[in-house]
């Protein structure tokens, strides 16, 4: 099977550029100092080729993705970098032999995991971004409440999220150090193996964490690419050119249904792309009817959960070598 067998829009990951990316990290953040995230790319097929270059314990953003890493043999160390409040499934998953540890920022939800069947819990702190976390100050009043109530209480997480895509690296250094110091706070008061935060875009400044969670660096996109890291574009959706106007602009069968746009527009090669609409991509200059081209997606994590499965090329031939069902979608 080749490129151009594929009906468009598919995914398409560049296997060469995949393999660069796999061995750089493994490299830079060996063994237990990476917790990949599976977020950025659901696909259980990737996570074995995180485990086998040794990063074997990995992070989670919902129920499902735990359940899909447990039943693929690969629930030895799991992290819902995340609150839950039914964890019933959770606690089905423990009670299997799967370790999981949840995270909690409140008294609900030290005792949904209670109630679930959950025994080890890390506490989210808030160092910043404006989401979920406890503030820096109360994270040790709420590691006593859970271990009162039977939890193991394996440290804190912190998420540098509103630092991790800074352009300037100065400015993102600095304000990296900003938060992993309030989540030096809380570990002081809280204790436990653990100081876990971190992304792609910090992985190599954040040194103060235990453990990094990036998960984007594995098939990156255009937002991380602007930071100039090590790693290279290996995810694209590939389209097919259904339009071209005198006029001056092309149109792709690929939309808003094929990327996430969160970040922005998806980017063309040599070209400006001008909006997406629910099914087509409006670009310029104009390119043939029925010519192939490869999109870069602004936004990994959603773009790949719009997508069912993923075909793995050699880029330079245009042979299909694998193909990767997107098998943790949903929730």
């Amino acid at each position: 099977m080749r490129l151009d067998d594929l009906v468009t829009p598919a995914l398409v990951v560049d296997a060469s550029a995949f393999e660069h990316n796999l061995t750089t990290m493994a490299a830079a953040l060996p063994g237990e100092r990476l917790r990949p995230h599976v977020k950025a790319h659901k696909c259980t097929a990737i996570a074995a080729r995180q485990a086998a270059v040794g990063h074997s314990g990995f992070t989670c953003a919902t129920v499902r993705e735990c359940e899909g890493l447990a039943a693929a043999g690969l629930g030895g160390d799991l992290l819902l970098a995340n609150e839950v409040l039914d964890t019933r499934r959770l606690g089905v998953l423990v009670a299997a032999g799967h370790r999981v540890t949840l995270c909690v920022d409140s008294p609900a939800t030290v005792e949904a995991a209670v109630a679930g069947g959950v025994r080890e819990v890390v506490i989210d702190v808030n160092v910043g971004l404006p989401r979920c976390g406890c503030p820096p100050q109360e994270a040790g009043a709420l590691a006593e409440l859970a271990a009162s109530k039977g939890l193991d209480v394996r440290g804190v997480q912190g998420y540098e999220g509103h630092v991790v895509g800074l352009e300037d690296a100065a400015d993102r250094t600095a304000k990296c150090a900003e938060s992993m110091e309030l989540l030096r706070e809380a570990h002081r008061a809280v204790g436990g193996e653990l100081m876990t935060a971190g992304g792609t875009g910090t992985y190599a400044i954040n040194t103060w964490a235990t453990e990094i969670q990036a998960g984007t660096y594995i098939l990156m996109d255009s937002a991380y690419g602007r930071l100039e890291l090590p790693f290279r574009q290996a995810v694209y959706v590939l389209a097919t050119v259904i339009s071209t106007s005198a006029a001056g602009w092309s149109v792709a069968d690929a939309g808003l249904k094929a990327f996430g746009m969160d970040h922005g527009n998806p980017a063309l090669e040599g070209s400006s792309v001008w909006f997406c609409s629910d099914e087509h991509l409006t670009f310029s200059p104009p390119r043939p009817v029925g010519e192939r081209v490869l999109v870069t997606p602004a936004h990994l994590d959603p773009t790949v959960a719009y997508h069912e499965r993923m075909h793995v090329a050699d880029l330079s031939s245009g042979e299909i070598l694998e193909t990767w069902p997107v098998d943790l979608r949903g929730w």
